[in-house]
């Protein structure tokens, strides 16, 4: 019997393969030829360009970085910190110990931090992230400007703002402006995307870039919602209800993405987590609308090193320079940034001007109104606050810069032939040259040929575009690129100084010695102050309160002309030795700190509030034996003063008093009863201003707790003194025989 499993079925012939389908080709050429090419539309030399851009700007600020060291060692000690303590990353501690803050929150540090943990603690791990943010914001305000106008613009604008000399010093340092830099160029990009295609998603990252940079340096990063919402809210492309409630989502990511931090902090039980710094009652929110915000508008800063002052005085000079409408042009600000400004405001009124006739959603008038309002509001703010203004708070201006003025060459050039625009061009050229003559004559001595070369320079190019419409376009374009060399050959020289030189401390600025002064130390560069005492007021050795008279100049027996610090403390000019009791002696500050040889701030003092001190081999030895047994190796007044130590030994250092030893952290008792519990090693003697300066937002009136000068009392009396090097200790588990 058979069955069908055993019948045997030929093989069916195999079926004939189908015939290939044609794929279609993809259309788009590879991804390295894209990245190369760029868009279709833009000729050919466009992208390299950019790309070249960007790789001249990385290397321009990435040579002699090492140079600068720790740069400002209070944020790279916070930083060397937060690499060791995730609880110090999050809170933003100066210390692995946890024992208080830095005055700014503590997002600017986390790329760093993170760098750290990598690549381990040193220059380069500090501030290469900084350096990758400054290429950042030259990509963003290219690609800003690149979008609505010309390739050409786009590189101008770039150039502008990586050529700009207080760019190149900040983004090789660890201050949180580079970060704010970057987010408030994204912010303004993003609006304007917004008012393409009315698309919310624009706005909401908006938002949250401006919260995200709030968590960098706090209000500041407000400075430019006004024209950003305005603009907006006018020129948006969708209805008006809708515009409001974009806006009103955008408002919701700004406060999601800055206020979670800050509602962290505010709701940690204060007993667990650091202490705020820069604060006077262990509060975030007080320390943003106080010493880091509104206090920096008038004036009134609790805890501050000198308060304002605006145009008080013969001299028209607050604390912190001369406030007003010239301010950013002035000898004390603007070798920093001013170098094209005059050329930029006259290209943003000619550019309003050129679309004041377009409609309602025009994006070309919109983006002059997002980045020249960005640009105005910051100018004035910056011009009048008469709190603490340094010159390197000027970097905010750099992207604003770039794009207005690339957006107006780009513009005026599209319409050269007509006389109105070839004469505003022209005009900028003259602008930009001759404001370059000023500002190089400053400085006679450096460079004294090249401001002659940018004065002619300018002038032969703005003949040229005068007549850029019977050139012809080689011609045109020649006059053209005459006139944008002239303009930058002298912040171009400026750059090259400032990177080819080491910047440390609180206060840095940009370009040759002696281009700009002003504040407590002014230049901030090895070996000592430029520049001199806020509003260039001299120190008296006795009596508070003498006859303003020159600005920086101390004699060396300590009487200057100008208006003392409380207690009358004077500054020696030479081997000065400060008083640890404060007496009004004339050869140092109250707490004990004085002016060295060569202008160099010894004993911490000015020097440890400003910069950091130098640590010698003894004094690392000291404080790194049996440093595991303790939770800080020693405590010092004052940041600077206690961030060079622990850079030195890696090993927490406590800092009383937070940044001007004004902070009421620790109070006496706690610092006793950490000191019973055997968690501080030694104190170091020295160090801030201290509580007992009283250096308040009104000129020293009571701006410190005391508390810092009250533990140097109760140390110096009950503990016993060690020497290390040329630094003076105090052995906290060895008290003085009775």
């Amino acid at each position: 019997m058979t069955t069908q499993y055993d019948r045997f079925t030929p093989p069916e012939a195999p079926a004939p393969a189908p015939e290939p389908v044609a794929q279609p080709a993809d259309p788009r050429p590879p991804f390295a030829r894209r990245v190369w090419r760029g868009r279709s539309e833009d000729p050919a030399w466009a992208r390299p360009a950019f790309l070249g851009l960007l790789a001249a700007t990385l290397v321009l600020y990435l040579y002699n970085l090492s140079a600068s060291g720790y740069a400002n060692s209070f944020y790279s000690a916070a930083v060397q910190a937060g690499s060791k303590s995730w609880k110090a990353f999050f809170f933003g501690s100066l210390d692995a110990g946890n024992a208080i803050t830095v005055d700014k929150p503590s997002a600017f540090l986390w790329p760093m931090e993170l760098s750290v943990r990598i690549f381990g603690l040193n220059s380069w791990a500090i501030l290469t992230p900084e350096v990758l943010m400054g290429v950042g914001t030259v990509a963003v305000v290219y690609a800003a400007v690149r979008r609505r106008f010309s390739p050409a613009s786009g590189l101008i604008a770039g150039a502008v703002l990586a050529l700009t000399p207080v760019a190149a010093l900040m983004f090789r340092f660890d201050n949180p402006d580079a970060m704010l830099a970057l987010l408030m160029a994204l912010a303004c990009y993003f609006v304007v995307r917004a008012v393409e295609d009315g698309r919310t998603k624009w706005l909401v990252w908006a938002g949250a870039a401006i919260g995200f940079a709030f968590l960098a340096k706090t209000l500041q990063a407000f400075l430019v919602l006004p024209p950003l919402a305005l603009v907006y809210a006018v020129c948006g492309p969708t209805p008006l209800r809708r515009r409001l409630g974009q806006l009103a989502l955008a408002t919701g990511a700004l406060v999601v993405a800055g206020g979670w931090w800050v509602a962290v902090v505010e709701l940690w039980p204060a007993s667990s987590r650091p202490y705020v710094g820069g604060s006077q009652h262990n509060s975030f929110l007080e320390l943003t609308f106080g010493y880091n915000g509104l206090g920096r508008i008038s004036g009134d800063e609790t805890g501050s090193v000198g308060g304002g002052g605006g145009r008080g005085g013969a001299g028209g000079g607050g604390a912190w320079g001369t406030t007003g409408w010239d301010r950013m042009f002035g000898t004390e600000v603007g070798s920093q940034i001013s170098w094209l400004l005059p050329a930029a405001l006259i290209l943003l009124v000619a550019g309003l001007w050129a679309t004041r006739k377009l409609g309602r959603t025009s994006v070309t008038r919109a983006s002059f109104l997002v980045w020249g309002g960005s640009l105005l509001i910051t100018m004035v703010v910056f011009s009048y606050m008469a709190g603490i203004f340094h010159q390197y708070y000027t970097v905010a201006l750099t992207p604003y810069l770039g794009a207005v003025t690339g957006m107006g060459a780009g513009l005026l050039w599209e319409r050269r032939k007509e006389i109105w625009a070839a004469l505003v061009l022209a005009a900028a050229s003259v602008a930009g040259g001759a404001w370059g003559y000023v500002l190089l004559n400053r400085t006679p001595d450096y460079l004294p040929w090249l401001k002659w070369l940018v004065l002619v320079g300018a002038l032969v190019a703005a003949l040229g575009l005068v007549f850029a419409a019977r050139l012809g376009r080689p011609l045109a374009l020649g006059a053209a690129g005459l006139g944008l060399a002239a303009a930058l050959a002298g912040p171009t020289a400026f750059t090259l100084s400032t990177v080819d030189s080491a910047h440390t401390g609180s206060i840095p600025t940009a370009g040759p010695a002696g281009a700009s002064m002003m504040g407590f130390g002014g230049g901030g560069r090895r070996g000592g102050m430029r520049g001199g005492f806020p509003g260039g007021a001299g120190m008296p050795g006795a009596g508070g309160n003498q006859q303003g008279g020159q600005g920086g100049q101390t004699p060396p027996n300590g009487n200057g002309n100008g208006n003392g610090f409380p207690g009358g403390g004077g500054m020696p000019g030479q081997n000065g030795n400060g008083s640890t009791n404060g007496q009004r002696n004339g050869t140092g500050f109250p707490g004990g700190f004085s002016l060295g040889e060569r202008g160099r701030m010894g004993g911490g003092g000015m020097g440890g509030l400003l910069d950091g001190a130098e640590v010698s081999a003894a004094a690392k030895k000291l404080l790194e034996t049996d440093a595991d047994a303790y939770t800080w190796v020693a405590a010092s007044i004052g940041s600077q003063n206690a961030a060079s130590y622990q850079l030195a030994t890696g090993d927490p250092v406590m800092a009383i008093g937070g940044f001007n030893g004004t902070d009421p952290s620790p109070t006496l008792a706690q610092f006793k009863k950490y000191v019973a519990d055997g968690k501080i090693h030694y104190f170091i003697a020295g160090g801030g201003m201290g509580g007992g300066m009283g250096m308040g937002g009104r000129g020293g009136e009571g701006g410190g707790s005391g508390s810092s000068s009250g533990i140097s009392t109760w140390v110096e009396a009950n503990f016993t003194k060690v020497t290390a090097g040329s630094a003076t200790f105090y052995d906290l588990t060895r008290p003085k025989k009775s």
